[in-house]
């Protein structure tokens, strides 16, 4: 069955710090000189060793918000339960991580659509079927490995067709443009091009459950992102004006970690609660 055990992070306040770091271009000795903060007390919090005034001052320099950072380094900040009929979520591993899957299902009509299929889509076809369930199409968030993993076998045991970004060609997968619409049973699905992390990435919003649902790949996670593989400006733009523009009850689902929404990343994310909230001080 899907996953019910509460999923770790997939970031800490030093994988945060180092993403903002890659996507600047700021090495330990330039963000010394910028903060005065020594460049050793820097590598230490890349190292995972929390220093709290330390990382306030380096957060304005790196676009992040103070007290966010410093809640991810108390680890005080975990999003709450979320649960919506006609959503399920499956978390897979894959080499040292795990990676998530999805499932959304009209619960009248039965018709279902799978985001991705992580590592092994075995758990997914169990679920499909112990729920009656007819998939009906599987639509990709990006190309990268883990999220595609185990394609060919759930197109092979459930016909489904496969979509994916035109920017992002899958063998045996359909190219899907930037606003495209489609439909699962009663409810619609608009897509977004949220690319940065990866050239292609895209973001798929279902309305038509008890509240709205976006899968966001890896573009968002729960107090972080995925890195600007491609364009780490992009990044942070599509996230700002696309995903967190959504209604504040939007569910995020996200390719690693656990649920969210977008009312928890406003207030909690480190890269985006400056400009959603007033700054706080936890």
């Amino acid at each position: 069955m899907p996953q019910t055990s509460p999923i770790p992070l997939e970031d800490h306040f030093n994988d945060i710090i180092s993403k903002a770091m890659r996507g600047l271009r700021l090495g330990d000795v330039e963000l010394a000189e910028r903060t005065g903060i020594a460049a050793l007390e820097i590598q230490c919090l890349r190292e995972g060793q929390f220093n709290e005034v330390a990382a306030r001052k380096i957060a304005p320099v790196l676009g992040l918000d103070p007290g966010a950072l410093v809640e991810s380094g108390r680890r005080s900040f975990y999003p709450a339960a979320v649960a919506v009929e006609g959503l399920a979520q499956f978390n897979t591993p894959f080499d040292d991580m795990c990676v998530n899957a999805y499932v959304v299902w009209d619960p009248v009509s039965k018709a279902a659509a799978a985001f991705d299929t992580g590592s092994d889509c075995s758990v997914m076809l169990e679920f499909l079927a112990a729920r009656g369930l007819r998939l009906s199409l599987i639509a990709i968030t990006h190309s990268h490995g883990d999220h595609i993993f185990d394609l060919d076998r759930l197109r092979e045991k459930t016909g489904a067709p496969a979509l994916v970004s035109a920017l992002e060609p899958v063998e045996g997968a359909q190219p899907l443009q930037d606003g495209a619409t489609f439909q699962i049973g009663r409810l619609s699905v608009d897509t977004l091009l949220t690319s940065g992390h990866s050239l292609g990435g895209m973001s798929y919003v279902v309305n038509g459950l008890a509240r709205p649902v976006a899968i966001v790949g890896d573009s968002i996670f729960a107090g972080s992102m995925g890195g600007g593989g491609v364009s780490y400006e992009d990044a942070l733009r599509n996230n700002r004006q696309k995903i967190l523009r959504l209604p504040e009850n939007t569910v995020l689902c996200p390719g690693h970690g656990p649920l969210t929404t977008v009312g928890e990343e406003r207030k909690h994310n480190p890269f985006f609660a400056s400009e959603f909230t007033s700054p706080h001080t936890p």
